[in-house]
């Protein structure tokens, strides 16, 4: 997809934008509510973050005790920000495109198309590793289409099977790389987008192909670096 300012035109296969509005193969032109909608949530998002950052520094200037959260609530607050934006892109970007024949591939640089919602979570997933932060987050799956998204070990397997019997609730605990001790949080992601279902359930490589909307396809898993200093 090409993105271009003013009156010029980025052409890149099927998807066309011009003067901030994207067209289809025919030359129909799509609305850009739904991306201005996408757009303005994810601002309201980065605003809500931005003012209880300056609220808490505030607070923590005035104060002489040290503000802590409990890594539960770390994992909390970035399952919310992820879970919001892929329901935003799903919802506005991926669904409202599809009638108009702009699909969500998993090949999605090679076809042209727009990425699978699940491939923003793994995208972002890997930027926000490199940042070298520790925070870390991926998707995983008893029943992955790929062998790199199985769960990793024995906590990872126990959490998935936990969400899968109770999607509601996040299976959490602390586990140990090396010297290293880290939370994690596994939280149920479900088959939010009719294109989760069909590219699953269609796929070579699944191993289960009767996948429904809403089911629970595996679980989002949030690793946060504990502090033992």
């Amino acid at each position: 997809m090409g993105f271009g300012t003013g009156s010029g035109v980025h052409e890149t296969g099927s998807v066309y934008w011009r003067d901030c509005s994207l067209h289809d193969p025919k030359g129909t032109q799509i609305t850009m509510k739904s991306m201005m909608t996408w757009g303005a949530a994810c601002l309201a998002i980065g605003l809500i973050a931005g003012v209880t950052y300056w609220s808490l520094h505030e607070w923590t200037e005035r104060s002489e005790k040290p503000v802590t959260l409990a890594p539960e609530t770390v994992a909390d607050y970035l399952h919310a920000v992820i879970e919001a934006q892929r329901t935003v892109y799903t919802t506005n970007v991926v669904d409202a495109l599809e009638s108009k024949g702009i699909h969500a591939e998993e090949h999605w640089k090679q076809q042209k198309a727009l990425p699978l919602p699940a491939q923003m979570i793994l995208d972002g997933g890997r930027l926000v590793a490199e940042k070298g932060i520790g925070i870390k987050y991926r998707l995983a799956s008893l029943t992955p289409i790929y062998v790199w998204n199985a769960p990793a070990n024995d906590f990872e397997r126990k959490g998935l099977e936990a969400v899968g019997r109770n999607p509601d609730k996040p299976f959490t605990g602390f586990v140990r790389v090396g010297r290293d001790r880290f939370f994690q949080a596994i939280y149920a992601d479900r088959a939010v987008s009719q294109s989760c279902v069909e590219c699953h359930n269609a796929h070579l490589n699944s191993p289960k192909k009767d996948y429904r909307l809403n089911d629970v396809m595996g679980g989002i898993i949030i690793t946060i670096p504990i502090n033992e200093k």
